[in-house]
């Protein structure tokens, strides 16, 4: 669920120059010059504090990379910036995940989260994909942005084609035509025409195109360090906060 709360001094007398904070939050004027009125109220803004939990939408497509998948969910469920993760897994994804993973294949939803993440997860809600009248299928229902991780190049065709054929697809085609934030993560090498036309076309659309392509300047010592910090860039895109540093500093003089 989205929230966003502005916190104002609760004290109903709190008085604020220029304005009075009443106890239902609201900011009372008295008289006063209309330029002189903006900069108070800019003065009060600055006090008050705007919380705000996200929900993000992760979908899993049958492309190899689950690892990636699995490593976000890990992130999405530690990070205090998210309230809610709506979790689609394609029937292929299913299939990619418990070859690779070795999660068992006819778990329920909640089970295979719990081994995805290594505990039951408090934020996840699974949608199956076949569910196209679910919440997410709806550009009236709130959700920050969406990622699809790893994006299979036919998930790629089908977005970029507009032909929805269930809730993974009909959940990224609702953030682009609603303008909200999508990421997907292509994992496919090598590339053919076909699908880097499908790519351009989604970028074109407002897609970011973040290709599942590890980086090693920051000298990985593992497999999980190097997806990590693939993931951290990922959490960049999806506008959240995270512990480690992306950011390439250049060489110490």
């Amino acid at each position: 669920m989205n929230r966003s709360r502005v916190s104002l001094h609760s004290r109903s007398s709190e008085r604020f120059s220029g304005f009075s904070a009443t106890q239902s939050g609201k900011i009372e004027e008295r008289n006063l010059e209309p330029r002189a009125r903006n900069n108070r109220l800019l003065g009060v803004l600055t006090l008050a504090t705007i919380p705000v939990v996200k929900t993000i939408t992760v979908g899993i497509s049958g492309a190899s990379g689950a690892i990636y998948a699995q490593r976000l969910l890990m992130q999405l469920e530690d990070s205090t910036e998210v309230g809610q993760i709506n979790l689609v897994i394609s029937g292929p994804g299913r299939r990619v995940i418990s070859d690779e993973l070795d999660v068992n294949p006819t778990a329920d939803a909640e089970e295979i989260v719990a081994e995805l993440i290594g505990r039951p997860s408090t934020k996840t809600i699974v949608f199956h994909p076949g569910d196209i009248g679910a919440a997410i299928a709806s550009g009236s229902y709130p959700v920050d942005a969406m990622v699809i991780i790893p994006c299979s190049s036919s998930t790629l065709g089908v977005l970029a084609s507009g032909s929805a054929r269930n809730l993974l697809h009909r959940a990224a085609d609702v953030c682009l035509k609603e303008g909200r934030k999508l990421v997907v993560v292509p994992r496919e090498t090598p590339l053919s025409t076909i699908h880097i036309e499908n790519m351009l076309k989604l970028r074109q659309a407002g897609a970011m195109i973040v290709p599942a392509m590890p980086a090693f300047y920051h000298k990985p010592v593992d497999i999980s360090s190097m997806v990590d910090h693939f993931i951290y860039r990922v959490m960049d895109h999806l506008g959240l906060a995270h512990s480690h540093e992306t950011v390439w500093q250049g060489d110490a003089p």
